[in-house]
């Protein structure tokens, strides 16, 4: 069976599915029914000043009739006293030492960092991440985000960390910038040993639109919370791949954002993760969905003859590239299976709404006609298709080279462009 152990940044657990910071690492007794159920490793909520939270703290968003799909919280870190937390963190390691504990921290200054990454790794804390990414509550007095926003504070405080830990120091990056390159920097410049990302994203999930009042309610009002679940893994696994290929960076990443099964977390690890954490999952469906992860992971290693996560780390990231590095000419057209086709229109519709208007009704069959000489390969009509595999994308054979646009611009005389077919804009 292939190694599904790792290590990022000098931590090394069993297997790479972590939980994340967040409600199911919130006590001793939680954590340790995680490690029984098979969870690799578990970044303890945030210890900083004890906060009261509100009442209510979360709010849905469904996609497609997918309940929580996305998902919003307005809970702060921890409201239960440090001493606590610390001492179910030592008792949780004592009975599980072969799975990584790594202590989420959030203070503000130097004395207090001091003084709670001794007593966490005291306690016995595997690795600290330091969480720079909260978008909501916290960076209003000055942490969470507004740190993570601030490259300068971002490296400051991080610097502090290294300092003073003899364990090895993840930063937790929040997504709430424009380009996260230069925060990984930052933290890279800091001494970070890694990096965990993405924080959740600031929002408001919805309104009730009776009351007037936006959701999740505390009252009579409420107000901006971080935004999570599967909506956000395409935003994730971006800002991964962002770092993974970035050259001067070159550190370790444990990937957050819509880690809902094996496949999911397959994909951070190509684009360059070497665990992942999962938080709304667990949220909706319990510790137990760690299983099916760790089976589909270790199903997908053996097929594909990946012996070690390692061999896996970053596979699909040369495959990531500027628009402009794109092959323009390499082309597909849509076709249709006509066994496959119940004959809904959905295409035709899509294609001739929203696309380039080169699928076509046929009279008297139910089979829509895919004009080749339009079809530009966009690809909606097999997204928009019910049926799996009934409209393929497949690649038109031609004697033109590939060309990119950032070759013609550099040399436009040496690398012409196909003329695109179809060119509607």
């Amino acid at each position: 069976m292939p190694d599904l152990s790792t290590d990022t940044g000098g931590i090394r657990s069993p297997n790479p599915f972590w939980l994340a910071s967040a409600p199911p690492t919130n006590s001793g007794l939680q954590v340790q029914r995680a490690f029984e159920a098979g969870w690799g490793g578990a970044v303890w909520k945030t210890l900083g000043t004890p906060i009261r939270n509100v009442t209510s703290r979360f709010g849905g968003h469904s996609i497609g009739g997918v309940r929580g799909a996305g998902f919003n919280n307005i809970e702060l870190i921890t409201d239960r006293p440090l001493e606590a937390n610390y001492r179910e963190i030592a008792e949780t390691k004592r009975l599980f030492p072969d799975h990584a504990m790594i202590v989420s921290l959030m203070f503000e200054t130097r004395e207090e960092w001091k003084e709670h990454i001794g007593r966490s790794i005291d306690a016995g804390a595997d690795g600290l991440e330091l969480n720079f990414g909260c978008p909501h509550g916290m960076c209003e007095r000055g942490m969470g985000s507004a740190v993570g926003q601030e490259p300068a504070v971002n490296e400051r405080i991080t610097s502090w960390a290294a300092e003073f830990s003899t364990v090895p120091v993840i930063v937790k990056l929040t997504p709430n910038v424009s380009d996260i390159v230069p925060h990984g920097l930052a933290a890279k410049r800091g001494g970070a040993d890694a990096v965990s990302l993405i924080n959740t994203i600031k929002s408001i999930i919805g309104v009730d639109i009776d009351r007037f009042v936006p959701e999740p309610r505390v009252g009579g009002a409420s107000t901006n919370g971080g935004y999570c679940g599967s909506a956000v893994k395409p935003i994730a696994l971006h800002m991964v791949a962002a770092l993974a290929r970035e050259r001067e960076f070159g550190l370790p990443i444990s990937g957050i954002g819509g880690v809902a099964d094996w496949r999911d977390a397959v994909e951070f690890i190509l684009l360059g993760a070497s665990t992942v954490q999962v938080c709304t999952e667990v949220m909706l469906r319990g510790y137990g969905v760690v299983e099916d992860m760790i089976d589909g992971l270790s199903e997908y290693m053996r097929t594909h003859g990946f012996e070690s996560i390692d061999q896996m780390v970053g596979k699909a990231v040369p495959g990531f590239r500027e628009w402009g590095d794109l092959d323009l000419n390499h082309e597909l057209v849509a076709k249709i299976d006509a066994d496959a086709c119940i004959g809904c229109q959905l295409c035709v519709a899509a294609c001739h709404d929203g696309a380039h208007q080169c699928i076509h009704p046929q009279e008297g069959s139910r089979v829509p006609v895919v004009d080749e000489s339009e079809c530009v390969g966009c690809n909606l009509c097999k997204i928009v298709c019910p049926v799996e595999e009934c409209i393929s994308m497949e690649t038109v054979e031609h004697d033109v080279p590939p060309a990119t646009w950032n070759q013609h611009v550099a040399d436009p005389v040496h690398h012409p462009l196909r003329p695109k077919k179809g060119s509607h804009g």
